[in-house]
Parts: C-alpha cells; sequence; structure tokens
C-alpha cells in the first residue's frame, strides 16, 4: 500500500519510493518491475511521460532489430543466392576491415561467446529453457528465408565441429572420439514458431555489443541481464510483460552504463575501475573489524579472490535467483548507486568473522567462493547496521 502510495501522485516521489524499495519491494501487481524501471532512469518521474517514452522506446528496439539482425541475415541470405554479384569489396575473404563479411565474422565471435553463456544461465532453474509467451514475431515470421542468431550459431558450430573432426587425427590425438561429445545435443532449440527465454536474452547481449563497440561483450553480463529480464518476463501484468525484451535491453543499457567501468580492463586501477572497488571494501572492512581485516592480510586473501565477482556481478552469483533479486531491490535503491555494494560486501565478510578467524588460507578462500550463508535478510540487515554507524 506504501508503495501504490508513492507512485499514485502525477509526479512519483523519488526519494519516498527509494525509502521504500530499500527494504524490499512487493513483487504483487507489478510493483517490482514497475519501482525498477524508476530506479534504474527508464521511467521518468512525471507518470504522463510514461506511455509516449515507452512507445518510443520499443518502437526504436524494434529498429535495432531490423538493423542488426533482419538486414545482415537478409544481405547474407542474398548473397548467396547468386556468384556473379559477390564483388571483391564484398566477398569473404576480403581482408579490408571495412567490409561487411569483416563485421559479419567478428559479430560471429561475439555471438557464439553469448550463446555460450546464456544457454548456462540459472540451470537450477527451468525458466530460461522455456518457451516465452512473446516470441519476436518480426524474427520468427515462418515466412522469413534470412538468417536468424538462431540459424548463424546452428550454421558457425557445425562449420567448427566438421573442422575439429576433420582435424582429430592431427590435433586431438589422445581421444579423436572427444569431438562428437559437443555434438548438437548441447544445441538443441525449440522447434520453429518457440522461442526459449535464453534465445531472447541472447538477442538483447547481441544487440548491446553491437551498439557498444567500446565494450562489446564481457563474459559476466549474462549475469546481468538474467535478473533483469526474468523479472520483467515474469510481471504479473501482461501489458508490460509482452514488453519484457525492450524494456530489459534499455534498464540493462542504463544500468552497464553505471557499472560498465568494472568489466573494462584497462580502466581496472584507475579511480572508477574494479581494483578500486575491491580495495574499498577491505578499507570499510578495516574501519569496521580491523581484527578480522588484518586476519585477511596476513593470510595473504586477497579482495581479488572473491570481491571481483561479488562486485562485478552485482552478487548474482552467490545467491539463488529470488535472493538477488531481493539484494538488487536495495541496490538499485541506494542514492549513492552501489556505495552500499561494498557494505554489503562487508556485511558478507563479518557474518562469518568466527569462521574466517578460525580457517586457514584453502578454508578461507573456500568459504568466499562459495559463501555459507543464504538469508540475504541478515545480510541486508548487518550492511544497514554497518551504514548506519557511520
Amino acid at each position: 500500500a506504501d508503495c501504490q502510495e508513492a507512485l499514485g501522485d502525477p509526479t512519483v516521489a523519488l526519494a519516498k519510493l527509494r525509502d521504500l524499495c530499500f527494504s524490499g519491494i512487493p513483487f504483487e501487481g507489478g510493483l517490482r518491475c514497475l519501482c525498477w524501471k524508476i530506479l534504474l532512469n527508464y521511467l521518468p518521474l512525471e507518470k504522463a511521460l510514461w506511455s509516449s517514452l515507452l512507445k518510443k522506446q520499443r518502437d526504436l528496439y524494434s529498429q535495432f532489430l531490423k538493423e542488426m539482425i533482419i538486414q545482415p541475415g537478409i544481405a547474407k541470405a542474398n548473397l548467396g543466392v547468386s556468384r556473379e554479384d559477390v564483388t571483391l569489396e564484398d566477398h569473404p575473404l576480403n581482408p579490408n576491415p571495412d567490409s561487411r563479411w569483416n563485421t559479419y565474422f567478428k559479430d560471429n565471435e561475439v555471438l557464439l561467446q553469448i550463446d555460450k553463456d546464456v544457454r548456462r544461465l540459472y540451470p537450477d532453474m527451468a525458466f530460461f529453457q522455456r518457451p516465452t509467451d512473446y516470441p519476436c514475431l518480426l524474427i520468427l515470421d515462418p515466412q522469413n528465408e534470412f538468417e536468424t542468431l538462431r540459424k548463424r550459431v546452428e550454421q558457425t558450430t557445425l562449420k567448427s565441429q566438421t573442422v575439429a573432426r576433420n582435424r582429430s587425427g592431427v590435433t586431438n590425438v589422445s581421444s579423436p572420439l572427444k569431438t562428437t561429445s559437443n555434438s548438437l545435443s548441447e544445441y538443441e532449440v525449440l522447434p520453429n514458431g518457440c522461442e526459449a527465454h535464453w534465445e531472447v536474452v541472447e538477442r538483447i547481449l547481441f544487440i548491446y555489443a553491437k551498439l557498444n563497440p567500446g565494450i562489446a561483450y564481457v563474459q559476466g553480463m549474462n549475469e546481468i541481464v538474467g535478473p533483469l529480464y526474468y523479472t520483467f518476463a515474469t510481471d504479473p501484468n501482461s501489458e508490460w510483460k509482452e514488453h519484457a525484451e525492450a524494456d530489459t535491453f534499455f534498464c540493462f543499457t542504463n544500468l552497464m552504463a553505471e557499472i560498465r567501468d568494472n568489466f573494462i580492463k584497462s580502466l581496472d586501477d584507475s579511480q572508477c575501475g574494479i581494483t578500486y572497488k575491491m580495495e574499498k571494501v577491505y578499507s570499510t572492512l578495516k574501519e569496521k573489524d580491523v581484527e578480522l581485516y588484518l586476519k585477511l592480510q596476513e593470510q595473504n586473501v586477497k579482495p581479488q579472490f572473491f570481491a571481483f565477482r561479488w562486485l562485478t556481478l552485482l552478487l548474482s552469483q552467490e545467491f539463488l535467483l529470488p535472493d538477488v533479486i531481493r539484494i538488487w531491490d536495495s541496490l538499485f535503491a541506494d542514492d549513492k548507486r552501489f556505495d552500499f555494494l561494498l557494505l554489503v560486501c562487508c556485511a558478507m565478510l563479518i557474518l562469518i568473522r568466527d569462521q574466517l578467524l578460525e580457517g586457514d588460507f584453502t578454508l578461507n578462500m573456500r568459504l568466499l567462493q562459495d559463501y555459507p550463508i543464504s538469508d540475504v535478510h541478515l545480510i541486508l540487515k548487518k550492511a544497514k547496521e554497518l551504514q548506519d554507524s557511520k
């Protein structure tokens, strides 16, 4: 009721909404989906602007699909039809870096990496393997002859398997049979006309990579998109749910704008890079619990060994999906953005301090890489205490 009230005025009271969301957002009535869209700066605070903005953004996303998946797919299909019209400029072996083929092959490398990662999203949940109720009609039109991402992956993996098989006598001397183990069974897809949720996530990441060539795709981004897409694709409000793909894309883009520095290697040691943030976890720990800090220092347990993953992936790998979503309520509501994340990491260390103080290096590494406490409410409560004790 409090959330409904905060969202009730013509202009959303952001400070009040942040406060409420920080303590966890109810799922009922699609409240979480709506609050996340506001907290991630996708929806403006003026409610009157919502419908026109959503229409504009969703149309823009359709445009991206046409330009980056459909048109290249059509061009590829047409190029295969007749050989005479293939000029040197657009020959697949043309070394010119501006050649359309060159871009196409580069994109394929990125696509295969994304494909490998999204198929493994939350393997303990059936959700991502299930068909979506809203497959992308632009792409799944049974009339279409063009090359979709799905066909691209199938063709590329088939080709690379053929190469592996032909070379098995040379490279895989020890076990030539091994090459068949990653046969197409790994690449089972739903029948034509259906689309699994992971395929939607694949498309979101592919388009993001195309639009952001400076960062493109880095492993781990799939773990950031997963919870966002899951939240929007399970929205009880079907009007919103139908547009989960486009809305996830823009919320992900906004979120990445805030955390992308964590993914850029060249910035690691700068003020905004990940190394600085990892050191900050330790300097905060030093303030809050000097004994534990000194113990970890003495054992040479560096923050890189565990905090890198905690911070870069916003803890999405450490907990079950519903718990990750609950943690993200607090992270997105934090007006200093991800300062609260540092406190959550500190709280996680302090809550297992007794085990860490007793353990040796190997034991402690195991604890930190496979965090033992699953009650995220306990962790968030502790982090809030740390925040209030500043």
